[in-house]
């Protein structure tokens, strides 16, 4: 297992530094430049992966926390609490990332048209109604999570080395995995279908200039590139999303701690905000272009040297 951990922390530490690096690249350009309506959602889903992988590694919050002299009740409570925080805002701001780029790249002439300067106007107020409902709607973790303790005498299910979870009543629980579930097949199937609609706008648009071979029609528009980003980006977190889905159902109808178990779920719920900042990187033109540049002032200063 110590193995594997030193996986898990590899693994958490390359996603926060690239998102890191992200979220300092978007929060530049939206205060210096004229940034585009996705670079505030991409900002936002960076800063959503950098806390949902700190809280993801239980070494790092628990040494942060001991620093602190914090309870260990608190302690899990809170860390419990802001990673399932960070994943509902995850895949919500994903499935927003693919709706407001598919009616972006929509026709003019197309029903989703419409849409495109009121998502740009409404934009904050759908950030404020997303953090509002997943802050709220979470907070049953709170009251239902509490440092690990004799699991056999105090019915708790242990979900992870310093953590329990409380038996719940029948009627809530069906209630809280009805929302949850809810939620969940909507915003999944919401991605999947601007997803498929993005592929038929882009067969569509390959069609019509398959006549033209120049090499400047031969290069991928920025648009382009970016739907084909966020398709990928929406391909991974599905995937992942259901992977995660089977081993939490298991784990929740087994009701059983497995050590293994737990440690390949971190594994499978880190790809996505690992992966996701590499994927934006290596696609971004822009995020291109000034690595590119800092390469260059730093190899002239070293010749100078």
């Amino acid at each position: 297992m110590s193995s594997f951990r030193i996986v898990l922390n590899f693994q958490a530490g390359l996603g926060v530094l690239a998102n890191t690096i992200l979220l300092v690249f978007y929060t530049f350009i939206i205060l210096c430049h004229r940034p585009k309506p996705t670079d505030l959602i991409s900002c936002q889903l960076s800063f959503i992966h950098i806390v949902l992988l700190l809280t993801g590694v239980d070494v790092w919050l628990w040494d942060m926390c001991d620093a602190l002299n914090t309870d260990n009740d608190f302690k899990c409570k809170t860390s419990f609490y802001i990673s399932r925080v960070m994943r509902s805002l995850s895949i919500c701001t994903t499935c927003l990332l693919s709706v407001f780029q598919a009616v972006t790249i929509s026709p003019s002439t197309s029903f989703l048209a419409r849409f495109k300067y009121k998502l740009k106007k409404y934009m904050i107020y759908v950030f404020l109604f997303i953090w509002s409902f997943n802050l709220s709607f979470t907070s049953y973790r709170i009251i239902y999570s509490s440092a690990s303790t004799n699991v056999s005498e105090t019915k708790q299910m242990q979900v992870t080395k310093f953590c329990s979870l409380f038996f719940m009543n029948y009627i809530i629980k069906a209630l809280i995995l009805t929302v949850i579930m809810s939620r969940d097949v909507f915003l999944v199937g919401l991605m999947l279908a601007t997803s498929a609609y993005m592929v038929i706008i882009l067969f569509r648009h390959q069609r019509q200039h398959k006549h033209l071979h120049s090499l400047s029609h031969l290069r991928a528009s920025p648009e382009k590139r970016a739907t084909q980003t966020i398709l990928l980006l929406v391909v991974c977190f599905v995937v992942m999303y259901w992977v995660d889905f089977i081993i939490s159902f298991t784990a929740v109808h087994l009701w059983m701690y497995d050590p293994v178990m737990l440690s390949v779920q971190k594994f499978v719920m880190n790809v996505y905000p690992t992966i996701t900042p590499l994927i934006q990187i290596s696609s971004d033109n822009r995020i291109i272009n000034i690595l590119k540049h800092m390469q260059s002032l730093c190899l002239h200063i070293f010749k100078k040297r």
